[in-house]
């Protein structure tokens, strides 16, 4: 058996298709686009890298983007300040403070202070109640990314057997909640997990996010299995100085016997800000009482 590929980075370009028409409609009846504000503190190549994709990606679906860059010694009193401000923006529906932050920052406290109806990132602790308990919140984009790769691939999820290996607050806490409410049997397994290879090879869906390179192989896999591999780690490459990008799962033997898989890179990565994109007029539309069919994006 040969798995099929899902190809994320084509239904991440969808998905920011249907934001871009969803986002011409709202500024035709708001009066005005909608608003992601991003907040980056200090000078992380990789955190520098994927602000400017917000922002590009952002104003190419027809929205708002404001850019708040900070020096790495701002104070975390001046951090909440400019937090602060953009809660009471009318322009902002959305904001997002690039983690990590520095180490004399406390993250929590920062996240805290969100207003998490503008929480697009989903990990404000109310919006981490608000979907535990299956009301409606935001959800953080990662996982809501992948029931939306394993939806598009498997149609209904109810009655699975899913195993999510990792318990991160940012994705496999959050993906065994979204797991749950489509009414899969769910296993959170890790690090302590006794005999991790045997609950693995029991699951009709395993989604990996554990950040060990290659960990998940392909002899854990059930036959027919969908695999979504969410890790991405930079190892070594064939060539000396060279480096290559692989997932948490052993694609070269996983493939060989899943159903379907997510490839690294190209899989669920693309989908990250594809949803942060859709979260962020799910909440403009939220915040100006417009009415949004939130299943059609």
């Amino acid at each position: 058996m040969t798995a099929q590929i899902i190809d994320g980075k084509a239904f991440a370009a969808g998905l920011r298709e249907r934001v871009g028409t969803v986002a011409a409609d709202f500024e035709a009846k708001a009066g005005r686009k909608a608003g992601l504000a991003v907040v980056l503190v200090g000078e992380d190549p990789a955190s520098q890298v994927y602000v400017r994709n917000k922002g590009k990606q952002t104003l190419a679906c027809g929205m708002e983007s404001f850019e708040h860059k900070l020096p790495a010694d701002t104070s975390e009193a001046d951090l909440l300040a400019v937090v602060e401000k953009l809660n009471a923006d009318p322009a902002v529906d959305g904001i997002l403070v690039q983690l990590p932050l520095p180490s004399h920052m406390n993250e929590q406290k920062v996240i805290a202070a969100i207003n998490p109806d503008k929480d697009v990132d989903g990990f404000h602790v109310v919006n981490v109640g608000r979907l535990s308990t299956g009301l409606p919140g935001f959800v953080p984009c990662t996982p809501l990314g992948c029931v939306m790769l394993l939806k598009d691939q498997l149609g209904s999820l109810s009655g699975l057997d899913a195993v999510v290996v990792g318990r991160s607050n940012i994705v496999g806490k959050p993906m065994a909640q979204l797991l749950i409410a489509e009414s899969c049997t769910v296993t959170v397994a890790h690090s302590r997990t006794q005999d991790l290879p045997e609950v693995v090879r029991r699951a009709d869906i395993v989604v990996a996010a554990v950040g060990r390179p290659e960990m998940v192989k392909g002899e854990w896999i059930k036959p027919g299995a969908t695999v979504i591999d969410v890790g991405i780690n930079r190892v070594a490459g064939a060539e000396e100085g060279k480096t290559r990008l692989v997932g948490d799962v052993d694609f070269a033997s996983a493939s060989e016997v899943a159903g379907a898989i997510t490839p690294v890179p190209g899989g669920v990565g693309p989908m990250t800000i594809a949803v942060l994109l859709r979260n962020t007029i799910v909440a403009a539309h939220r915040n100006a009482g417009i009415a949004l069919d939130e299943s059609t994006i």
